[in-house]
């Protein structure tokens, strides 16, 4: 019988086995995206109880890389936007953020709100894009900010399009937490709900995230039905009010459709 060299052995080491290098690499990565005013060499490897001289190499790689930016004034590293850019989604290799541009700023013209462009990471919505209210009173978020999918409306219309098993196992895996007194925190509410956003074609959030702030959204669905992102009105809520959803709701749906068209084209 032939005997397995070393690295034939290595190679049939159970998942289990781990990389190093890998590991010190991603915790950084992980460590710094709680930190966003950054950290200092030092501060890393008291953290993370690493030698100083493997975290000055791995940060020294991932500055060279793009990953890291080393401010001038205090020598902290602070994250890049690479590790967002490689993960915007795309549809049939085009950018979702492009094609869907063109949209985001006609509904906020014909809206007069802030619309924004979000997609699913993780059982969250990211924000991707947004156009911003020219209204002196407006609402807005920061781009790469993440927010509970069931809070808020984009999110509520991307679960309502989900295959049922990838919605159950959204609720086998969140915690549904009360963040308002207007919070759909049951799952018995939020199913309700979502019943409503299939039938209607777009969702509400009624300050379910944030009090005094309403959105209404809808899915972009891609070839397949599968809502790769949706598209929201957001504004004050004493400004976007109940008599304004449905116009809202269909103005949301006019754009998602309008960038998928473009995403499939």
């Amino acid at each position: 019988m032939k005997r397995l060299s070393d690295e034939d052995s290595a190679i049939l080491l159970d998942d289990n086995s781990a990389a190093p290098g890998t590991e010190r690499t991603l915790a950084i990565l992980e460590l710094l995206g709680r930190h966003r005013a950054g950290l200092s060499l030092t501060e890393i490897a008291r953290d993370l109880e690493l030698p100083v001289n493997s975290v000055f190499r791995i940060t020294g790689t991932l500055h060279a890389r793009g990953y890291l930016q080393r401010r001038e004034d205090d020598k902290r590293f602070v994250l890049t936007n690479k590790l967002f850019d490689l993960s915007r989604p795309q549809v049939r290799e085009k950018s979702l953020v492009v094609c869907a541009l063109e949209s985001l700023k006609w509904l906020r013209d014909e809206s007069g709100e802030t619309v924004q462009l979000l997609a699913g990471v993780n059982h969250k919505m990211t924000l991707l894009e947004q156009c911003i209210s020219t209204q002196p009173i407006k609402v807005s978020g920061t781009v790469g900010l993440q927010v509970p999918m069931y809070s808020c409306a984009p999110g509520k219309a991307v679960l309502a399009h989900l295959p049922a098993a990838e919605l159950e196992t959204f609720f086998e895996q969140v915690t549904l937490k009360q963040f308002t007194p207007a919070t759909l925190a049951t799952r018995e509410a939020l199913e309700a709900d979502l019943a409503k956003v299939r039938k209607r074609g777009y969702s509400l959030d009624l300050s379910e995230g944030l009090e005094g702030i309403q959105c209404v959204g809808a899915a972009i669905l891609d070839e397949y039905r599968y809502p790769v992102a949706a598209i929201t009105v957001m504004a004050p809520a004493f400004r976007l009010k109940r008599d304004q959803f449905e116009k809202m709701g269909r103005l949301c749906m006019q754009a998602a459709e309008n960038i998928t068209r473009r995403l499939l084209a």
